[in-house]
């Protein structure tokens, strides 16, 4: 098993970027193709963003143009990066991997408010 630990979030205004990362203990070539998740309050997790081990990405719609995700198998770390923030991605942020699914870390809290 892999722990992955995300990190990068936080408060900002509606309009600001973030940028998360998710650091793997062992091997993200090994992991595959990877995913950022997000579980707003009250709601279900949902998958927002996937990069493929070839390098293709692929994002929700709500998320497309906005979020950018990338990966750096070298430092095992995955990317989010966030820009033009509204309130509805206020929500906790997950990485994992798309198939090989390991245990879930704690996620990184992302409040977007005025």
């Amino acid at each position: 098993q892999v722990q992955l630990v995300e990190s990068g979030g936080g408060m900002v205004q509606p309009g600001g970027s973030l940028r998360l990362s998710c650091a793997a203990s062992g091997s993200l070539f090994s992991l595959g193709d990877m995913a950022w998740y997000r579980q707003a309050p009250g709601k279900q997790r949902e998958l927002v963003a996937t990069i493929y081990s070839g390098g293709m990405t692929k994002y929700v719609d709500s998320v497309k143009g906005r979020f950018t995700i990338s990966r750096d198998n070298a430092k095992n770390t995955v990317y989010l990066q966030m820009n033009s923030l509204k309130p509805e991605d206020t929500a906790v942020y997950y990485c994992n991997s798309l198939f090989w699914v390991q245990p879930w870390g704690q996620g990184t809290q992302v409040t977007v408010s005025s």
